[in-house]
């Protein structure tokens, strides 16, 4: 008896040294990258991190308007863990999303309710394009030849966020306010879609103990109003059904979910190109499943989508060279390859927060580590293709949910999910964002 309970105690040691040294290890990134970029901006300011590794200002405001947050913050430290717990499971899918939604907007709103819109609203967005549009069918066929013309954002990305805006425009919802709504509604989506996933792949224990920490992450700060939260959420629910049709015994049922998986996944490569490594995770699920039927089904609604933008006149792959043409052209140039790997790891690190980072070291249980592992593999393809060097705060938002759920390993939920609440407060009110 009391050599088990000295070894459960070892083992109890074990577990919560590794969990610091991946906290420590997250330190390490981020001081690393914020010194690495420190030392870019030096030498030439047009690198455009003006807080390294982030895009943006050091500006630090701490007044009652950030009140909201830090009520809901201590309210969810309190509340969350045991309420992700009990709630019966699709009451706790609608209030992950719902938190999430809380979460994000109380954080903008300490800048301004005005500042909620705002990001979407400079002539570098998607709304600047939406005048541009004449019809889908000629928009789409001459989107590649134009690319150059058209507003920053545009440029680095398939067509299919400007159509989606221009269709609100023509139904009279038009303008900064739709367009947020749309953001932060469906990019809190991310979270609930990466729980359902997660409890096809494992078990609904699990996905009860990530729910905390997917609802409130620090990249909520970039939630809203980033159009790339809009990517992430469209994806996740992608990703949630192949993980249904993938798991399913059904063979039916399968087939159908994987059919609406790959439609919708391949919708959200239509609005990002960086959508393509999140590959990763299909594929390994369907290796470990040995689910081909539903992986074919998968691959048959990601092919359709593709086909019909190209019967309408874009075909991706050329959009894709353009765009990379013309991001090594801009500011890549000034970016180095090899500093940006790690820079990049960085801005990531602040938007998963230490938590993800402790309970990815403590993690033992091969079902999760499944989707987490493959959403780690996601995050070095994006890294390693130098694509996406900076900006990744924003860009890789499609990552976080993915590597959050990690943190369903920990075991001090409350101190772990504090500190990830107290770095996003900490982020919006030091960090003037352009997102």
């Amino acid at each position: 008896m009391a050599a088990t309970t000295l070894s459960l105690s070892r083992a109890r040691v074990l577990a919560a040294s590794s969990g610091w040294a991946g906290a420590t290890l997250w330190v390490g990134v981020v001081i690393a990258g914020h010194l690495l970029g420190a030392s870019l901006v030096a030498r030439d300011r047009f690198v455009l991190i003006s807080s390294p590794p982030l895009v943006g200002e050091l500006d630090l405001r701490i007044d009652l308007a950030l009140v909201p947050a830090i009520v809901l913050a201590v309210a969810a430290v309190r509340w969350a863990p045991p309420l992700a717990a009990r709630l019966r499971w699709r009451v706790l899918l609608v209030a992950t999303w719902a938190a999430g939604v809380a979460w994000a907007l109380a954080l903008a709103a300490s800048a301004g309710l005005d500042a909620i819109a705002a990001p979407l609203s400079t002539r570098y967005e998607y709304l600047a394009a939406v005048p541009s549009v004449e019809s889908p069918g000629s928009f789409l066929t001459g989107f590649v030849g134009a690319l150059g013309t058209y507003p920053i954002h545009v440029k680095g990305h398939p067509p299919g966020m400007v159509l989606v805006l221009w269709l609100l425009d023509s139904v009279g919802l038009g303008g900064a306010q739709v367009a947020a709504a749309l953001v932060i509604g469906v990019g809190a989506l991310a979270a609930p879609a990466a729980l359902v996933a997660l409890r096809a792949v494992a078990d609904e224990g699990w996905a009860r103990r990530a729910a905390p920490f997917v609802a409130f992450t620090p990249a909520a700060v970039w939630i809203a109003t980033s159009a790339d939260a809009l990517f992430s959420g469209v994806a996740a629910c992608g990703l949630a059904l192949a993980a249904l049709a993938l798991y399913s015994d059904a063979r039916h049922r399968a087939l159908v979910l994987g059919l609406a998986a790959g439609i919708v996944l391949g919708g959200a490569l239509m609005l990002s190109y960086g959508i393509a490594p999140l590959g990763a995770i299909v594929l390994v699920l369907a290796i470990a499943r040995r689910a081909w039927r539903a992986l074919l089904a998968i691959a048959t609604g990601v092919a359709g989508v593709a086909a019909a933008f190209a019967l309408a006149g874009f075909w991706w792959p050329a959009g894709l060279a353009a765009t990379r043409d013309l991001y090594f052209e801009g500011v890549a140039s000034r970016r180095p390859y090899e500093a940006f790997l790690l820079i990049s790891l960085a801005a990531f690190a602040l938007t998963v927060g230490p938590a993800a980072a402790a309970g990815a070291a403590r993690l033992q249980d091969r079902r999760v580590w499944l989707v987490v592992g493959a959403g780690l593999m996601s995050v070095a393809a994006a890294d390693l293709s130098g694509l996406s060097r900076g900006e990744t705060e924003r860009i890789w938002l499609i990552f976080v949910p993915w590597i959050g759920l990690a943190a369903a390993a920990l075991v001090h939920q409350r101190r772990w999910l504090a500190l990830q609440l107290a770095l996003a407060i900490a982020l919006q009110a030091g960090v003037r964002s352009p997102w």
